[in-house]
């Protein structure tokens, strides 16, 4: 194990959840390092932000969260979550509370994301972020809704 992989590897340990709460918290420092702890090491992982195009592999994703981070921290929050767990994933399907600042002052926002973790050799990572397009009001859970596939 490199020195690069095992510094990362004691940077986030834990479960899924443990690396969430990880990566959310270094999004509301503007954390660099401690973001990217959370993702795998595997030129296969990938994050779509808001709108934005599929970014695969960690250089593309540390340059674009460089690039937002230069822009000031992101004060997202995670508001509610489910999950899919088994022994080497969780998909975690989250609600996120971001803070939007408009020329009225600040404004909440609601964004849902999906991050996926599988457990590797180093422990729980992120392997995949897929963000949708905010919304100024929060989605209804309607669970007794039919259902389409589409």
């Amino acid at each position: 194990m490199s020195t690069k992989t095992k510094l990362r590897a004691a940077a986030v340990g834990g479960t899924a959840d443990d690396v969430e709460t990880a990566f959310y918290e270094a999004l509301q420092r503007g954390d660099i390092e401690a973001l990217m702890a959370c993702w795998a090491d595997d030129d296969e992982v990938f994050c779509v932000h808001p709108g934005g195009p599929r970014l695969v592999g960690t250089g593309a994703i540390r340059a674009a969260f460089e690039q937002m981070f230069a822009n000031g921290v992101i004060h997202a929050r995670p508001a509610r979550v489910r999950k899919v767990e088994s022994l080497a994933s969780a998909v975690h399907n989250v609600l996120e509370r971001v803070e939007v600042l408009t020329a009225e002052g600040p404004h909440h926002a609601f964004v849902l994301a999906t991050n996926v973790y599988h457990k590797t050799a180093q422990g729980w990572r992120l392997v995949a972020h897929h963000a949708s397009p905010g919304s100024a009001h929060e989605p209804d859970d309607d669970n007794d809704a039919r259902q389409t596939l589409h």
